[in-house]
């Protein structure tokens, strides 16, 4: 079964806004954990809008306790996260070659471009016993030059799949990615897959490319869980009145 890894970047966000430390990062872990998540990814970035090294050093923590949880940190070795990823040693390291004040990662790696500087982090990751995966796009011919660095793993840059869901170009680009992960499983490489994907999108995909072994999601399952969860936590803090009111009305 292909495993969920849930992204907590969008809950360090919101409790940035203020300095009150809510909503917890690693409380939302132990949520998503326990209702059945396979693991959990962060990707901090350098200039510490969301997940920050302090982060990374407390879901480290938290994780020991829960064996077979996988952690997965995210983001450019070539912008300070080798130094946290060496610290904590996670499960696996995704590399991804998003700018330092990029919005969102956008695209994959260019290989003919940074093979030679990739080469060396990958090795360093490999010694410490963290498995790699490269933030590719679904080019086969492209993924077919991952080995030999000596990478893992692919994660598949989805975002293209995701805009043309439900649109007569569906079709035409989950086979374009069903045949780029097969080129990535014929070459030995296991092949995960992120951004953008949903609860509408996340079945179609998975239903046309062969043997996903892992989907890390962020942005939307965060945002499905404040619909989800909205009206419940509504009804409590009315509770919350209610009990408050009578506490006063008892006192007088």
């Amino acid at each position: 079964m292909t495993r969920l890894s849930v992204n907590l970047n969008k809950i360090a966000l919101l409790r940035n806004s203020r300095a009150l430390g809510i909503p917890s990062v690693t409380r939302a872990a132990s949520i998503a954990l326990d209702a059945g998540a396979h693991g959990i990814t962060v990707h901090p970035r350098p200039d510490g809008r969301h997940i920050r090294s302090s982060d990374v050093h407390e879901l480290a923590g938290l994780l020991k306790g829960r064996p077979g949880i996988e952690f997965n940190i995210e983001g450019n070795p070539f912008h300070a996260l080798l130094e946290v990823v060496r610290a904590v040693r996670p499960q696996q390291c995704t590399l991804v070659p998003d700018a330092p004040g990029a919005f969102t990662s956008d695209h994959g790696w260019d290989l003919k471009r940074d093979r030679e500087r990739l080469k060396p982090v990958i090795a360093e990751l490999k010694s410490l016993g963290i498995r790699v995966s490269l933030f590719m796009d679904p080019l086969p011919a492209a993924l077919l030059a991952v080995p030999e660095l000596g990478a893992d793993r692919v994660e598949l840059y989805t975002e293209p799949f995701a805009r043309a869901f439900g649109t007569p170009d569906e079709g035409r680009v989950v086979e374009h990615y069903a045949e780029a992960a097969r080129a990535a499983q014929r070459a030995g490489l296991g092949v995960n897959a992120g951004h953008d994907l949903n609860q509408s999108n996340l079945p179609r995909f998975l239903t046309g490319v062969p043997d996903v072994l892992e989907v890390s999601i962020g942005h939307a399952l965060i945002a499905d869980a404040l619909e989800a969860g909205l009206a419940q936590t509504v009804r409590n803090y009315l509770a919350a009145i209610t009990q408050g009111a009578g506490a006063k009305s008892d006192r007088s």
